[in-house]
């Protein structure tokens, strides 16, 4: 984890869903290949990604003090804006530690959120909240900045984090290839979690897989980051991603 290096953030492209569709970026219509431009999956890819069938807790015997919950590390990454502070904040029990600042005219043409974002702050350094799965298991939330200026933190927040979920807006993808090029380089299992602002994206979940050439054993999911609900049930799919890669690790 140490060796690998900090995303090499490329200035993010204007020009709204059109200029980040699959065919206006690969110059080719879904469907069709090979994918060029982001590197594509490892040679040799693991088996598609199968959710677990093996659900709920053990009890501790009876008689016995319950021990503490386990603490899991989980990264919330992706490109600027795309909704990393408000994922941590609406599932955290605990107020949530965030380094918002105000955004200045210094930051405009460099820090681009998207024409439909009334977005004023930005992390600056990360998010932090937590939450208890339940009682042997309690998540412990890493939200990462976004921006290129910051891309060097990323190493020290990945160390000793077992997933991450990297959040993205299905009308700017260019901005999340970064973050799936560091954990792909890192080879710490995440999922793509689709940030469906006002409950629509801008893509199908099928198109967005192909335009970011991601293989079949990473999860694709589509969720709402305001909601708690929604964000529990994406975090649970990295946690069973997670225990799978651990799995076979131990198999091998």
């Amino acid at each position: 984890m140490d060796s690998v290096r900090s995303p090499e953030w490329p200035a993010a492209p204007l020009g709204g869903v059109a200029a980040n569709s699959a065919a206006a970026r690969y110059g080719m219509s879904p469907g069709t290949g090979p994918i060029v431009g982001r590197a594509g999956p490892p040679p040799t890819a693991p088996p598609p990604y199968r959710p677990s069938s093996e659900t709920g807790s053990m009890s501790p015997p009876a008689g016995k003090p319950a021990a503490p919950p386990i603490p899991v590390k989980i990264l919330v990454a992706g490109g600027f804006g795309v909704g990393k502070t408000t994922t941590v904040g609406a599932i955290s029990e605990i107020a949530p530690l965030t380094t918002e600042a105000e955004m200045t005219t210094a930051g405009i043409g460099v820090d681009d959120p998207g024409a439909r974002s009334t977005k004023t702050t930005t992390t600056v350094a990360m998010d932090f909240g937590c939450v208890t799965i339940d009682r042997s298991l309690k998540l412990y939330l890493f939200g990462t900045p976004g921006q290129t200026r910051f891309g060097f933190m990323w190493d020290d927040l990945a160390r000793g984090a077992l997933g991450a979920l990297v959040v993205v807006d299905s009308a700017r993808l260019d901005d999340c290839f970064p973050a799936i090029d560091f954990f792909e380089r890192a080879g710490l299992p995440f999922v793509v979690g689709v940030n469906a602002f006002d409950g629509r994206l801008a893509l199908e979940l099928g198109e967005i897989r192909w335009a970011l050439a991601i293989g079949d054993h990473v999860p694709l999911v589509q969720f709402d980051a305001r909601d708690r609900l929604s964000v529990r049930d994406a975090l649970l799919v990295v946690l069973d991603r997670a225990l799978d890669r651990a799995t076979r690790d131990r198999r091998a």
